[in-house]
């Protein structure tokens, strides 16, 4: 009885060091390596490094398409949204302009389809004059300029001879432009009113800015003013809600005034007004601000 209780032990005790060693083996001495992992398994960091990366070559490049598929890899639910909510974790942690600036322009060309400026082209123009008297339609002229050459224009024009610059090329169809923001154009206040939601227990200063394509703009800090104090928030932290959309909370019987750091109309007189419910109860009304571009 004796040797059978001894030999028991002696096999847990084997089981207990296999163990021991193979964990030691396994971590220490030749530890996993991943090799080749596909983006979608990579730590949330090295995702978000993947995504800055995708963003600041989208922008010196323009190519949306190639964008999109690396972003792709990336099995995000919503990818706008993402890129969205990190840029405004970038601006609160002073990461590097470029890298906020690249991350809000792919998140706006995938939301809304915003061509970035350096995506455009130039090419250069040839002239030619022909005398007034030729049968010309009054389809619009479309003029197309380059890099390199320099037009010849006419020193001195005559009543009889007016000579009107054309393109040699041959007329293509007029591209339809999507409207970009204007560069420094301050944003206007579009839209004011009070909204009244039984759901909303806390009022609030509701914020919404869009550019002059009426697209949502991220990224854009509004300061919040009160006697007692002051305070700030960025557009674009509630992506489920709008890329352009901020808020914060409202202290009943105290006035607010706000305006945007990127300057244009302030607005002053904010305060918290009660909203009657159908069952005759009272609640708190927040205010709905609509800022864009013109």
């Amino acid at each position: 009885m004796k040797s059978d209780r001894r030999g028991s032990w002696y096999l847990l005790t084997g089981a207990i060091l296999g163990v021991a060693m193979g964990l030691v083996y396994s971590w220490l001495i030749s530890p996993v390596k991943y090799v080749d992992a596909p983006p979608y398994a990579l730590r949330a960091d090295f995702k978000d490094e993947y995504r800055a990366l995708v963003a600041v070559a989208y922008m010196y490049s323009g190519d949306l398409l190639r964008a999109e598929g690396r972003l792709a890899q990336l099995k995000d639910e919503n990818t706008a949204q993402t890129l969205a909510l990190q840029a405004q974790m970038a601006l609160a942690n002073d990461r590097p302009e470029e890298e906020v600036r690249a991350l809000d322009d792919l998140a706006m060309a995938l939301g809304g389809g915003v061509i970035p400026a350096n995506t455009s082209t130039v090419s250069t123009p040839q002239f030619t004059s022909i005398p007034a008297s030729s049968q010309l339609s009054p389809t619009p002229l479309i003029m197309e300029t380059s890099v390199g050459l320099t037009p010849t224009l006419p020193i001195t024009p005559t009543v009889s001879n007016v000579l009107l610059q054309i393109s040699t090329h041959t007329p293509q169809p007029t591209p339809t432009v999507t409207p970009s923001p204007t560069p420094g154009a301050p944003f206007v206040l579009q839209e004011s009113h009070m909204v009244c939601n039984t759901n909303q227990l806390t009022p609030l200063i509701q914020v919404e800015v869009r550019d002059a394509a009426g697209q949502p703009v991220p990224s854009i800090e509004v300061f919040v003013t009160w006697p007692a104090g002051e305070d700030h928030f960025f557009t674009g932290l509630h992506p489920e809600i709008n890329l352009g959309y901020g808020d914060f909370s409202m202290t009943p019987d105290v006035v607010y005034s706000i305006h945007l750091s990127s300057g244009g109309q302030a607005v002053s007189d904010l305060v918290a007004s009660e909203c009657v419910a159908d069952d005759g109860s009272r609640y708190w009304g927040s205010w709905y601000l609509v800022f864009a571009q013109p």
